[in-house]
């Protein structure tokens, strides 16, 4: 199957402006000022209503036929501790039965973890911490049956600058549950895409490429720019399967070259055309990928079975790489 033959699928991104997909939280600060019993009760509690969202949530993409969804880093809080881990495994059946769900309505569920994570650190502990946390993303992928590989992706940002020969050391060492799901972004001023690249070669993970970070840290005044459909070209091949590739879109709130996202998706790369997967970074959500969907992909009669066709026609690969 030709890359250019594929209806981008557009990604939601953790929550809807609407209150349909939202989760519950609980702070740190208040969690430790109760006893370890109380602690306890407040999680399973917590756990159980924000895996009733997640399904939710999953009923809310297979609705609006969005076929990728990135989980929120904080969906299960504080699964990262002794505590933690033991509440959630009570949850194990249930977690796999909202897998399973996902799986069957073609939804692919990725990951992009917190600032917290920077693999580059030149602090031993804050990269213990951050191998702390996605060992934590990636039992809770376990957990709801998805495969070990970058169909659900665990993404992160290089981290501290001029840090690329650390960082390969320390993706290859990294667990097998993470890295075979690792994938890496550029960003906007730490990491250019050319330098991601270079580290995802050497690391043999996939990249993001996220042509919004491009265009800032390279002073860009356009989205086709050369450089933007060569990059992602270029980040294609680090995929293990070229349809599975992801690329993140958004625009600036106040100027093109704004970091701050905007509500909607105005400008789009042209080269976004030929992207298998897009996760949608606007403030407005499902209200932006509606307008995409509306004014950038073809005209939406014919193209909702072309969508589903072009996902199912990857659902085999998904069971094949399955634990």
């Amino acid at each position: 199957m030709s890359l250019t033959s594929v209806t981008p699928q557009l990604g939601l991104v953790c929550i809807t402006a609407s209150k349909d997909v939202r989760y519950r939280t609980v702070t740190r600060k208040r969690l430790l000022k109760l006893s370890e019993t109380e602690q306890e009760e407040i999680l399973r509690n917590l756990y159980a209503e924000n895996l009733q969202r997640l399904n939710q949530a999953i009923d809310f993409c297979r609705a609006n036929e969005i076929k990728l969804y990135r989980l929120t880093s904080a969906l299960f809080p504080f699964a990262d501790t002794e505590l933690g881990e033991r509440v959630l495994n009570e949850f194990n059946d249930q977690l796999l039965q909202t897998g399973e769900r996902a799986i069957a309505a073609n939804i692919r569920l990725v990951v992009h973890p917190d600032q917290f994570v920077v693999l580059s650190s030149d602090s031993p502990e804050v990269v213990a911490n951050s191998i702390k946390i996605l060992k934590m993303h990636a039992m809770i992928l376990d957990k709801l049956g998805q495969p070990r590989s970058p169909w659900a992706m665990l993404e992160i940002h290089g981290g501290k600058s001029d840090r690329s020969e650390q960082l390969v050391n320390v993706i290859r060492s990294l667990p097998e549950e993470v890295r075979s799901r690792l994938a890496l972004e550029n960003d906007e001023y730490a990491y250019s895409a050319e330098e991601i690249l270079s580290v995802c070669r050497q690391a043999d993970v996939p990249m993001v490429f996220d042509a919004h970070h491009h265009i800032i840290h390279e002073g860009l005044d356009s989205y086709d720019h050369p450089s933007v459909a060569q990059m992602q070209a270029a980040a294609q091949t680090t995929w293990p399967v070229r349809e599975w590739q992801l690329v993140h879109i958004s625009n600036g709130r106040e100027a093109f070259a704004d970091r701050n996202h905007s509500d909607l998706i105005i400008v789009m790369p042209t080269s976004y055309c030929n992207a298998p997967w897009i996760e949608v970074e606007a403030k407005l959500k499902e209200e932006a990928i509606a307008k995409l969907r509306d004014e950038w992909l073809p005209a939406k009669k014919g193209n909702s079975g072309k969508r589903e066709r072009s996902a199912q026609r990857l659902a085999p690969k998904i069971q094949e790489n399955r634990t």
